[in-house]
């Protein structure tokens, strides 16, 4: 019999806070639920920018950041890094990215203490946004050690990452940390440079990278993490199916892969069941999932106390009757 899945201990790297809303929060917006099928990645993100748009307040932020925590644990997510978009957010609304994260740090804390799930933010920024606002939110992540444990440039893959070299630079000089998405909806070459010009210590998606052997190796031999969030990649027409997702590839070469959601109010799957998903098409035992929970703990920028909390419990998940 297979175990309880909400019951294993999990780490959650790679989700989009506005991609979290609860279908009653979201209505109680303004917003409008998703359809059943995307007609590509472009419709998804006008979706996307359409959800955006019922975020209006800081406190808005706050309601959605103090929700997410709740409906997190619940699933039996002990960690998560939650990337926010504060810079475009904060521009749209006139009051700036720093108001954007203090109502999202502020729901955090009141969701953290209520449900007892440990979080951080991770602040994202579209490659097609202007340069000023990647240095903004550079200096945001610094201004937040506590809180705010990586930067990274997202949106079109296509676009390169070298505008962005000094903001990188800086990141790192100030110690935060640097997750970039690439390897999604752009090759292997997106993934090698946010390696060599982001200086990315893991990669959000990374799921192309199987096109370059040379990237494989090097993936593996630095022990980079992958972002991996099949049922989104699948949802958004990256991939044709989920038993079409390279996953399996992905372990079988040997690389760090974790397991993710990305948009779980889009795709109808919080992590527990991304887990079911990837244990039902793929034939996961008891002993992979958990390999793939233990993955997220190590990749994860937690505290070296809490990653120990969280391999101790999910080898005693292992180890029930």
């Amino acid at each position: 019999m297979s175990r309880d899945l909400v019951a294993l201990p999990k780490a959650h790297l790679h989700v989009h806070l506005e991609s979290t809303l609860r279908p009653s929060t979201l209505a109680s917006l303004g917003g409008a639920p998703p359809p059943a099928v995307f007609a590509g990645f472009g419709a998804f993100a006008d979706y996307n920018a359409a959800v955006r748009t019922c975020l209006r307040s800081a406190a808005d932020f706050e309601r959605v950041a103090y929700e997410f925590c709740l409906d997190s644990a619940a699933d039996g997510v002990r960690y998560a890094e939650v990337t926010v978009t504060a810079a475009a957010h904060g521009a749209r609304l006139g009051i700036g990215p720093a108001a954007v994260l203090d109502g999202v740090l502020s729901g955090l804390r009141a969701g953290s203490d209520e449900a007892g799930i440990e979080t951080r933010v991770l602040i994202d920024h579209s490659r097609r946004r202007p340069l000023p606002w990647a240095e903004e939110s550079v200096r945001l992540a610094a201004d937040h050690p506590a809180a705010v444990v990586g930067f990274g440039v997202a949106g079109d893959e296509t676009a390169p990452i070298s505008p962005y070299r000094a903001v990188v630079d800086r990141a790192a000089a100030a110690g935060v940390h640097l997750v970039h998405h690439a390897g999604e909806t752009a090759g292997a070459d997106s993934v090698q440079e946010a390696l060599d010009v982001g200086r990315a210590e893991r990669i959000g998606h990374g799921i192309r990278s199987l096109e370059d052997p040379e990237l494989v190796a090097r993936l593996r031999d630095e022990r980079v993490p992958l972002e991996v969030c099949p049922s989104s990649n699948v949802v958004l027409g990256l991939v044709p199916s989920l038993a079409a997702h390279p996953l399996p590839a992905l372990v079988e070469a040997g690389l760090v892969v974790t397991l993710n959601t990305d948009i779980p109010a889009i795709t109808g799957r919080t992590l527990s069941a991304e887990y079911a998903a990837v244990r039902d098409t793929f034939g996961c035992t008891d002993e992979d999932l958990a390999r793939l929970a233990g993955a997220a703990v190590d990749a994860s920028f937690a505290p070296p106390a809490a990653k120990s909390r969280l391999h101790h419990d999910i080898a005693t998940w292992l180890s029930a009757d």
